[in-house]
């Protein structure tokens, strides 16, 4: 372990009773957030069908506000699937399931996979569930030129950020593709899922238009997604970062080091629902997203040693794409050309 590693371990050795205080869930407040989330979402679609009767671009203009709100709605199912938004289990699950109809994201099987990841997040050994597919160098250099090509591929910006999306949300979250043992309930969730969306928006394209359903809400899910996916890629592969195989991972450091602090302005804390605060949301994942601002205000040691990003700064990790063992770094490919040259001299 580094002297960074240590000194974080050291720092934060009651890391559990700083987070505690924050998590526990408010009726009062999950309704505020309810309240300033789904009715908004609700009448900026209401609105983009009025508006599309007239001038259909007057009516897509009002799916890039209603874009953000869905992105607002699916951070509330998200926290119901940690069981972090309402105080029972009973509301976050009927919360969890209506924002599912909105997001086309299933709830129980997402929350499952969800959860998979926060166990395992910084985990060489698990990247198959929850994560955005990441090689070491070691395993990088062992493949085939076809393979490196279509890792290559993969690892682009418009693969990860304009066809990734797509991809997440009409393929990976419609097909039960998990083969693990103990996830047939969640498979039968997710068949169950796909027949109540498709009754749902059938219905819903009856009443106003299969046509304008399309082109109104094809482009607001696809908002929503590519923000997610944004965000979700860059809030765990950054540099500096923390990536360990298992006997020697440690979950203090995976949280801290291994998630990013996404430091934006408060309007998109608002719609992104305080998520920018990653790091301590993967210490304690039960503080509701309304408190994590909080948290990090009354616990500034919780900033100390994590990797903070602004916007401008994070466009860089786009490129990133390898996880260098030798150095415990992420690095692009045009770096990884530069220190095999390096290496191969030495």
């Amino acid at each position: 372990m580094n002297n960074t590693f240590e000194k974080i371990t050291e720092d934060l050795k009651n890391w559990k009773e700083i987070v505690k205080p924050y998590t526990t869930p408010e009726y009062k407040k999950a309704w505020i957030h309810l309240f300033n989330t789904i009715p908004p979402f609700i009448a900026l679609c209401v609105g983009a069908c009025i508006l599309y009767n007239y001038t259909i671009w007057g009516g897509m203009v009002l799916t890039l506000g209603a874009g953000l709100f869905l992105t607002r709605v699916f951070v509330i199912q998200h926290d119901c699937g940690h069981q972090s938004f309402m105080p029972t289990k009973r509301a976050n699950d009927i919360v969890g399931i209506i924002c599912s109809l909105f997001t086309l994201i299933p709830y129980k099987y997402w929350a499952r996979t969800h959860n998979h990841h926060h166990a395992h997040q910084g985990q060489l050994d698990t990247r198959t569930i929850g994560d955005i597919t990441l090689l070491t160098v070691g395993e990088y250099e062992k493949l085939s030129s076809w393979e490196k090509f279509k890792y290559k591929v993969y690892r682009s910006a418009p693969v990860l950020f304009v066809l990734g999306p797509l991809y997440y949300i009409f393929v990976h979250n419609r097909l039960p593709l998990i083969t693990l043992k103990g996830w047939k309930k969640e498979k039968r969730t997710l068949i169950l899922t796909n027949v109540y969306l498709i009754a749902f928006y059938a219905l819903l394209g009856y009443w106003i238009g299969y046509q304008k359903l399309l082109i109104l809400y094809f482009p607001i899910v696809m908002l929503f997604a590519s923000i997610a996916v944004w965000f979700f890629y860059i809030q765990h592969q950054h540099d500096p970062n923390y990536k360990s195989w298992k006997n020697e991972w440690d979950y203090l450091l995976a949280a801290i080091r291994g998630s990013s602090y996404y430091k934006l302005p408060k309007i998109m804390n608002f719609f992104s629902g305080n998520i920018g605060y990653h790091h301590i949301h993967h210490l304690a994942a039960k503080i509701p997203f309304y408190k994590l601002a909080k948290c990090s205000k009354e616990n500034p040691i919780l900033q100390k040693y994590v990797t903070t990003l602004t916007f401008w700064k994070s466009l860089k990790f786009a490129f990133y794409t390898l996880w260098d063992e030798e150095t415990g770094r992420m690095i692009t490919f045009r770096q990884y050309r530069k220190l095999k040259t390096q290496r191969v001299a030495a």
